[in-house]
């Protein structure tokens, strides 16, 4: 969960971003709830975001932090079509109340429903062992 709000806090300085780029052809005001068009570019941005570094080495900046890596099921780079399953997949995770990442407490292969769905994975690093001799 660490390097979800990691990335949390990236998307949302992004989204800062794509909003200062499109305001002013909403004539410098502030979206106003009807205008459906800028959700859906909110949700395009952060697609873009998490797509553009799940299959640019498998990790983002709260997975390198973490030095956690996403492959396939195979053990390499995701492709596009994996992390579009996966995105849209973890969004249904979270709209049913974080049900599809609890999920991964009780799963055997500790996947969420996101990993299943789309055959990828996180893969953590080995602990590294220390130079101490018993």
């Amino acid at each position: 969960m660490g390097a979800v709000i990691y990335d949390a806090l990236l998307l949302l300085a992004v989204w800062f971003f794509a909003t200062a780029i499109i305001l002013p052809f909403n004539s410098g005001q502030a979206f106003a709830a009807d205008q459906y068009f800028f959700p859906f570019y909110l949700l395009a941005v952060s697609y873009v975001f998490y797509g553009w570094f799940w299959t640019h080495g498998g990790q983002t900046l709260g997975l390198r932090a973490w030095k956690i890596k996403l492959v396939n099921s195979d053990g390499i780079a995701a492709n596009w079509r994996q992390v579009s399953m996966r995105f849209f997949a973890a969004m249904l995770s979270w709209a049913c109340f974080g049900l599809g990442f609890v999920w991964c407490i009780f799963d055997k292969n500790r996947q969420c429903w996101h990993d299943r769905l789309s055959k990828t994975r996180l893969v953590f690093p080995a602990p590294e062992k220390s130079g101490l001799q018993n």
